[in-house]
């Protein structure tokens, strides 16, 4: 693909962004997004950029893939007549294979954006991610759901 052809499609996505497509705001998303192509253009054309970009958007689906489950989950245990059957909260300890501290804090954050789970603490070791859940049946269902998902799709994107 061009650079014209990126530019112009860049300023297109800004217009309708923006919901202006007057010819100057169509200038200035030309003009933004050819900034943006030459500050890009060293990391674009470097190796393996385009897998890299595909790990990242994979795991940003994920993300929101479990992000609209746990909601949905989370929306049951509050609209159930029987809270109290609901209900089962508990603290969890994770083991870790991501090692350093990017991964980790990564990993902490997205299980506490989703829903119904939140990060409480990392081990000193950085071996165990403790995560306390709302409503939980099963610990290795968890632990495996962790593992199998988000650290896995964490550690393909950082290596």
């Amino acid at each position: 693909m061009s650079s014209a052809f990126l530019t112009v499609v860049l300023a297109i996505l800004w217009a309708g962004i923006t919901n202006n497509f007057s010819g100057l705001n169509l200038l200035f998303g030309a003009l933004i997004g050819g900034m943006a192509i030459v500050m890009l253009r060293y990391s674009i054309r470097q190796r393996g950029s385009l897998r890299k970009a595909a790990k990242v958007l994979a795991l940003t689906a994920l993300f929101f893939r479990e992000l609209m489950a746990s909601a949905l989950r989370v929306a049951y245990v509050v609209l159930h007549p029987n809270l109290k059957a609901v209900v089962k909260p508990a603290i969890v300890a994770v083991p870790l294979t991501v090692k350093s501290d990017a991964e980790i804090t990564l990993l902490a954050n997205m299980i506490t954006l989703t829903p119904g789970t939140l990060s409480i603490d990392v081990s000193k070791d950085r071996s165990v991610l403790y995560v306390h859940a709302l409503s939980m049946e099963d610990d290795k269902a968890l632990i495996a759901d962790i593992a199998n998902g988000f650290e896995a799709r964490i550690k393909e994107v950082f290596n």
